[in-house]
């Protein structure tokens, strides 16, 4: 298992919402470069950038700053928010991201998402963040009737780089991941799975490297100090 350090852009900056909710957000640093520059040199291999923006509009809004980072050159980059269309994934494969990670577009139009997945077969990554045992869409402000684990298997059928599974109600409370439904996804899918959401020490870290995931994504306890990025990277290694 390895860890994933995790960048939310907003405005340009560095922000983390609280359960995914925009009015509840806390910005940790103005220049994601450096911040990406931090998480390298702690020994991340890879990073997870969520555009906040963009996955509310439906475009790609915070492109100058991904580019930036991009360009560093110092580990593989997968990017999620607002990708609901090809010219949006291949402008940000252009870039040199690894992977474009998609969820609301996956859930409402699921044969559009099929066709991308197919012709960027290995470069996609579904989104799947849930509320509860329901897929959530458009930023974790709508909730959509299709089950979790449903909707997992049947994509899966799809050569997909990963899923990214993220519990909304977990997601900046440190409080812990979602351990019995990440389980489940991992036991009902073939392919691999990240965990986002949750994590805030190093016996989370060892739980889900017990589970089977292929990696753990790490946001807001890195920022507060909880845990260490490379004490997290050494856990998983």
């Amino acid at each position: 298992m390895y860890v994933i350090p995790a960048i939310d852009l907003l405005e340009g900056k560095c922000v983390r919402l609280i359960q995914g909710q925009y009015h509840r957000q806390i910005t940790y640093d103005n220049d994601p470069v450096r911040q990406a520059k931090q998480f390298s040199s702690a020994g991340a291999k890879w990073l997870h950038i969520v555009d906040l923006e963009g996955a509310k509009v439906g475009k790609p809004v915070n492109t100058e700053a991904i580019s930036a980072i991009a360009a560093l050159d110092q580990f593989k980059i997968e990017v999620g928010g607002g990708l609901r269309d090809e010219v949006s994934v291949r402008q940000l494969l252009d870039m040199g991201i690894e992977r474009a990670i998609i969820g609301t577009k996956a859930v409402s139009d699921f044969e559009w998402f099929a066709q991308c997945a197919e012709k960027f077969s290995g470069k996609i990554v579904l989104a799947l963040d849930a509320r509860g045992a329901k897929v959530a869409t458009h930023g974790w402000t709508q909730d959509s009737p299709n089950l979790l684990l449903e909707f997992a298997a049947e994509a899966a059928k799809l050569p997909l780089a990963a899923i990214v599974y993220t519990d909304i109600t977990k997601d900046g409370m440190m409080s812990g991941p979602n351990f019995e439904r990440t389980k489940a996804l991992v036991q009902a899918v073939n392919l691999p799975v990240v965990a986002s959401g949750g994590v805030r020490e190093i016996s989370d870290i060892e739980k889900l490297a017990d589970l089977g995931v292929e990696a753990a994504i790490i946001g807001r306890s890195l920022y507060e100090g909880t845990l260490k990025l490379s004490d997290a990277i050494q856990a998983a290694s």
